[in-house]
This record gives C-alpha cells, structure tokens and sequence, in this order.
C-alpha cells in the first residue's frame, strides 16, 4: 500500500496495489495441485477485477461482488487464504460502495 507504480505512470496506487493483489492470487490459484468445484468462478472474477482496475474506473459494488464471489468458490482453501485477504485489503482502499474512482464530485461542503 502507498507505493508507486513502477511503470512511471500516473496510475492511481489503489488500482496499482489491486492488480498486483489479483495478480498473487491468480498465480496461488494457478499453483493449486488440487481442484475445487468453483474454481472457474473465482478465476472468472478475478479476471472481472482485473479488467476493471485496468478501465482506471472500477465500480466499487461491482468489485465487492466479485470479491463475495471470489471468497464463496474458495471456500475453505486455507492455501489461498493470505492472497484473498491481500485482494480485500486492495478492494477496500477503494472505500464505500456505490463510489466511483475518479469520479467528480459534485456536491461542496459546505
């Protein structure tokens, strides 16, 4: 968290810190010797939050679906269980739900 990215970019770090989260787990899930029935969802969903964090524009309640999706087809897979955590960490950067990143406020306080 609160690094740059390394590409000298003007990438916003929360989408810099999801990706590489996503990234780790998706390499976790690749390593796994054995399978479980909901695999391709959580490997679907992934892929969704990956796509988003690459928009610049991710919605905040679609990225939390994903991630309830996510930690439902993982179940009880404790071998993966420090890469969610670091996915949910990475969501949450992105704070409240119905929140966009980047999008214009339009009310002051005021």
């Amino acid at each position: 968290m609160g690094q740059k990215p390394l590409t000298g970019s003007d990438e916003d770090p929360r989408v810099a810190e999801l990706r590489m989260a996503v990234s780790r787990l998706r390499r976790e899930l690749a390593g796994l010797r054995t399978d479980f029935p909901d695999r391709p969802i959580a490997e679907d969903e992934l892929a969704a939050l990956d796509a988003m964090a690459v928009s610049g524009v991710p919605e905040i309640p679609r990225m939390r679906r994903s991630l309830l999706l996510i930690a439902g087809a993982i179940g009880s897979v404790s071998a993966v269980a420090a890469g969610l955590r670091e996915v949910r960490n990475a969501v949450d950067l992105f704070g409240e739900p119905g929140a966009r990143v980047n999008a214009p406020t339009e009310r002051s306080a005021g």
